[in-house]
This record gives C-alpha cells, structure tokens and sequence, in this order.
C-alpha cells in the first residue's frame, strides 16, 4: 500500500528540510536545557499538544496499555504529557541524538517512563537493527510536524514523503490510527498523498496559530488503515 505524495505541487525547499538545520537546533537546545531548565520550542504550541492529548485520552477505541509511536519526537514533550495522563506504552524516534537526549532528560525530570530512539524513518526496513522501534506494530502513531518538514528537503522530497508513507503503512497496526499534524499541507492535500492504504477517520479542529513570527493554521487528520 502506498500514497500518491508526487502527484502535487511541490513547497519550496527550506533549511527546515536538512538534518544540519536540526542539529543545530537542537544542540542549541541541550544546551539551553542543561544550562537554564528551558524544555525547547514546542512544535505548534501546548495547545496543540493539548488538543492530541484530550483526543487520544478520550477515545474509546484506544487504550492506555496501547503502543504509540511518536515519529520525529523532538524533545519529547507530547509523549510526556501522554505519560502523565496514564499512557503506559509510548515511544519516539528521531534522527537528532541531541533531541533524543534532551527528551530523555526531561522525561527524567517529569519522572515519567517513555522510551525514546536515534531512528531515521527514511531508512529502509532492511537497514534497520531488530531492536529498532521501527521494527514494531503500533496501535497509535503520531507526527507533529515531521511530515512538513521532510516536505521542505532541497533533495527529492516527493520520494522522502513516499518512503514515510511506506514506514507508517509497515508499522501502522491494521486497527490503528495515525495522527498527522501539519501546517504546509491542506486537508486536501493529505488526503491525496494518503489516498492508498489508509481512510480519513476524522480531523481535530484547530484554531490560528502563531509561530516563529508567522501566523496560520494547522491540519490534524486521522488516518486508519483502508
């Protein structure tokens, strides 16, 4: 099963497309944390986060034993809100060690239990170790921007967003839901590139956001397996 991500107009390319742009960010971040306690900028703010924590708290088809997955992590913040509200099995992945560092110091500090995992999603499922998260089934999937920002790579980024697509497919439980919050992409646009293998189970209204200077709006759709 696959989408159809090469099939639209292409963004423009941007820094936030390159792995470099988020080393450097997140070292900055480290170090900040480890020298002042500042958690990091929080990807479309704490009410986008709260709004995903409500939703998944509240639904009934998931339950809090349930294994979610967090793809581009960052500093871990959703998944330690998940923790506190009770979620017993969630996990990240991201391909920044400093981010993946500064989410498990602050996991720490919050003292919640949430595993977190230097991963590249674009890696071929061969490549990956048995012991990768990536080798797993989830029953939650979640991205927070990743999607976006794979968008915005100068290098090929249609094929990029296809071999994510491919990953959330591969660890996608066939009663699961994937949680894609962007703010590039229209509804109309997520539909098309997750138009094979997957059907829209509903979308979280949101309301304007402000960010870096900017102002807009953010798409959360939910996604299950078609």
């Amino acid at each position: 099963m696959s989408g159809n991500p090469n099939d639209t107009e292409e963004l423009h390319s941007s820094a936030l497309g390159t792995k470099n742009y988020w080393q450097g960010a997140y070292e900055q971040e480290l170090e900040n944390f480890i020298d002042y306690g500042d958690v990091g900028e929080i990807w479309f703010g704490e009410d986008c986060v709260d709004r995903l924590v409500t939703w998944l708290s509240t639904n009934k088809n998931i339950h809090q034993t349930d294994p979610v997955l967090d793809l581009g992590s960052g500093n871990g913040v959703l998944l330690i809100e998940l923790a506190k509200r009770g979620f017993q099995n969630v996990s990240g992945v991201d391909f920044i060690q400093s981010a993946v560092e500064l989410a498990q110091s602050l996991s720490m500090q919050e003292g919640v239990q949430v595993k977190f995992e230097v991963e590249d999603i674009l890696k071929a499922e061969d490549s990956l170790s048995t012991e990768s998260l990536l080798k797993h089934k989830y029953k939650v999937v979640l991205d927070k921007g990743t999607y976006d920002a794979i968008s915005l790579s100068p290098e090929d980024p249609a094929s990029k967003r296809q071999c994510y697509i491919d990953t959330v497919d591969r660890i996608l439980d066939e009663n699961g839901f994937f949680v894609l919050t962007s703010c590039n992409w229209t509804r109309e646009d997520l539909l098309k590139h997750f138009s094979k293998g997957f059907i829209v189970y509903s979308q979280i209204p949101a309301p304007v956001f402000h960010f870096g200077g900017k102002t807009g709006n953010t798409v959360t759709s939910l996604f299950s397996p078609e």
